[in-house]
């Protein structure tokens, strides 16, 4: 079953947004720090790859994506949406 998001939240780091779920992503604090780390989660592998980011922190109902200072945010979050939407709901 896809996610849904329900809101997205500023965080102090403008390189980072957090993503407010209609469902919980992972049952408590998983964080990636790199594509490779993420290579087991498919979620997560689809943030680096297709959504640019640089860091993934996944946490109940919320995630947080961390991009590159250079990023559009419209952008990353139109994939997030996308990848979530797509998402088989693996946590």
């Amino acid at each position: 079953m896809p996610f849904h998001i329900t809101r997205f939240e500023p965080t102090p780091n403008p390189n980072a947004m957090k993503c407010w779920l209609d469902r919980p992503i992972s049952e408590g604090p998983r964080s990636f720090l790199d594509a490779a780390m993420a290579a087991e989660h498919p979620v997560a592998a689809a943030l680096f790859e297709k959504a640019g980011a640089v860091c993934v922190l996944l946490n109940g109902d919320w995630l947080t994506v961390n991009k590159r200072p250079d990023a559009d945010w419209r952008a990353v979050k139109a994939a997030v949406q996308h990848i979530l939407a797509d998402s088989e709901g693996s946590s």
